[in-house]
């Protein structure tokens, strides 16, 4: 029997006529045997996810402060979900234990997965379901990395006698038995890990989008949609700033070769889109898959004779952002010159020690850190072995009056980033995708 594993997002499961059409969804397909729940999301544009609501909750209670009336809050939003769904679940129970928790300091990762603890307990309830509590079946090390082997064989085993569960998305636990959470966006990685475990023939994941789309639409009039995407793509396009999805959720299925499908559960009848472990089929009118970008990024310009030629001056660069907890973005040289792009943020308060640091240590011509970098990637498999791809891509920036800072191509030839100016970010990004994606 096949078996899907799905994730439904905080807007699929904000309130009782969202959780009606995740009803409609799971029951018109007997292969979706085990999903993973979000915490109740935004109902409205003004509305505030439950998550945020529990973490601004929790520190009033580490402060000291009286939260009964604010937790009543977060109550509430779960009592009107059973109402309005017309089952019988009293979770008057869970609240106490959750408050007396919070007096006792049970930690931030406690306060926010509790979201989705109790919004799997309806759910389940709702579709007539078992419940796998996420913190005896996702596991952490004490470094708080996920410990695949530990969480894939205890996981694998517990599905195994379950015809059918639902598993709060977002947490696991630590050896110590602590609750420990995922990145925000995390549900999507427990989904991956459930569809991994259960040997799924499809990881379906359920938002309130149909797919990823070639561009951000808040920055490029209505752009078209991915019918299909790699995982390296995907990860290219997620990591620079691509929503939808969560960059890490492709890691647990992508070896086991399970497809990804992103679904839209306002609109099921959408196809979505489809992501692959590896496909030659790319829209040869396009050649390109996407865009997306990010701001917030500076450049270390470190200029000195002969650099090509002096061994260890990289190693001594990068140990020292390294040590002032720095993170490496990108490494654009040449023979006599580097450019160091970096997160803005992570130089706060260390400029003048790393420029110091680096001068001692190799001695440049000049040095200088210059803010104010946006970075844009164009991603395609369709790429690779087009020929003028970047010269389309500098040729819509030129004549956009657009100055290009920084130049760089990954090794798999799947995408080209430029640097430029922030100021110029969303007219540089309109730019390309009317360059590559005619009207």
């Amino acid at each position: 029997m096949q078996v899907k594993a799905v994730k439904f997002g905080g807007s699929s499961l904000a309130d009782p006529e969202q959780f009606k059409k995740v009803h409609e969804i799971i029951s018109s397909d007997p292969t979706r045997r085990y999903v993973v729940a979000s915490a109740p999301g935004k109902r409205f544009d003004s509305d505030t996810k439950v998550t945020d609501m529990l973490y601004a909750c929790y520190d009033m209670a580490v402060a000291g402060l009286d939260f009964g009336a604010f937790f009543d809050g977060i109550s509430a939003r779960f009592d009107a979900i059973i109402d309005g769904l017309g089952i019988e679940l009293d979770l008057s129970a869970e609240y106490e234990s959750i408050k007396t928790s919070f007096r006792r300091g049970a930690g931030r990762d406690f306060a926010a997965s509790r979201g989705e603890y109790l919004n799997a307990k309806i759910l389940a309830e709702y579709l007539g379901y078992d419940m796998i509590d996420a913190a005896g079946v996702v596991f952490f090390r004490d470094d708080g990395s996920l410990d695949e082997k530990r969480t894939y064989t205890t996981l694998a085993a517990e599905l195994r006698m379950h015809e059918r569960a639902v598993i709060p998305g977002f947490y696991g636990s630590m050896p110590n038995y602590t609750i420990k959470t995922f990145s925000r966006g995390g549900s999507d990685v427990t989904g991956a890990i459930v569809a991994r475990s259960a040997n799924a023939t499809i990881y379906e994941n359920w938002t309130d989008v149909s797919g990823f789309l070639m561009a951000d639409p808040r920055i490029v009039k209505s752009p078209l949609g991915i019918k299909t995407v790699t995982y390296r793509e995907l990860r290219e396009l997620s990591y620079m700033g691509a929503g939808v999805l969560h960059e890490d959720s492709v890691f647990p299925v992508r070896s086991a070769g399970i497809p990804i499908n992103i679904r839209n559960t306002n609109r099921p009848e959408d196809p979505g889109t489809m992501i692959v472990a590896g496909t030659d089929v790319y829209d040869r009118d396009h050649v390109i898959t996407g865009i997306a970008g990010k701001k917030d990024f500076s450049v270390i310009r470190i200029d000195k004779d002969r650099m090509a030629y002096q061994r260890g001056m990289l190693h001594r660069i990068v140990e020292i952002l390294d040590y002032n907890g720095v993170h490496v973005e990108h490494l654009p040289s040449g023979i006599d010159t580097m450019s160091v792009v970096v997160h803005t943020n992570e130089l706060s308060g260390k400029y003048d020690i790393i420029t110091e640091s680096i001068s001692h240590a190799v001695n440049p011509d000049y040095i200088v850190i210059e803010d104010g970098l946006a970075l844009i990637a164009v991603v395609g498999r369709g790429m690779v072995g087009s020929y003028g791809i970047a010269s389309r891509v500098f040729e819509a920036l030129a004549k956009a009056g657009i100055n290009v800072r920084m130049i760089d191509q990954g090794a798999c030839e799947i995408n080209i980033i430029v640097g430029v100016a922030e100021q110029d970010f969303e007219a540089a990004l309109r730019a390309i995708y009317a360059e590559f994606v005619k009207d």
